[in-house]
């Protein structure tokens, strides 16, 4: 026993080690970062990332709906419910105002022009408020056991996001 221990004790080192090293470059990186000039990033920068968040979670929503379906991978489909979770998370703060460039009735870009709903920023709160539900529906489903249970939290997140998308997205 004391052998596994001390290579358990090393590992853990190790790993302490390793954490902190990485902390340690990511305050220095992040100090270097802030002093640089965050204009740079355009607002149709920033829509075409938040198009790229919302088709990795349309994409792992497929997996989760499939997983749900059949009743297997439980353990697969609680890695894509955490993942969703966490882009859920971040989604709405890929909203600056800047980015609220609808215009009816003109031709878009599908890469970089906005199909979000003025309503967005017009009633942000209740935006924000829909994709953190939404992220903690997500969370309960990557952290069941039950199979039934994680059925009926991918239905509810599927609800969630067609909710949200009725009233937050312009089809056109």
């Amino acid at each position: 026993m004391k052998l596994f221990e001390r290579i358990v004790s090393r590992s853990w080192r190790r790993t302490t080690m390793r954490c902190t090293l990485l902390a340690a470059g990511m305050l220095a990186l992040s100090s270097a970062a802030s002093s640089q000039d965050q204009n740079v990033a355009t607002p149709k920068d920033t829509i075409f990332a938040r198009k790229i968040l919302m088709d990795s979670i349309h994409r792992n929503m497929g997996e989760l709906e499939s997983i749900a379906s059949s009743g297997k991978d439980l353990a697969e489909g609680k890695e894509h419910a955490d993942i969703v979770s966490v882009m859920l998370m971040v989604f709405p703060h890929l909203f600056p105002p800047s980015t609220n460039q609808w215009k009816a009735d003109t031709e878009r870009d599908a890469g970089t022009d906005t199909f979000a709903a003025p309503e967005v920023w017009s009633n942000f709160a209740d935006f924000y408020a829909r994709s953190g539900a939404a992220s903690r529906t997500a969370h309960k489903a990557s952290r069941t056991e039950r199979v039934e249970e994680f059925k009926s939290l991918v239905g509810e997140l599927r609800v969630a996001c067609d909710s949200c998308h009725k009233v937050y997205l312009k089809s056109q």
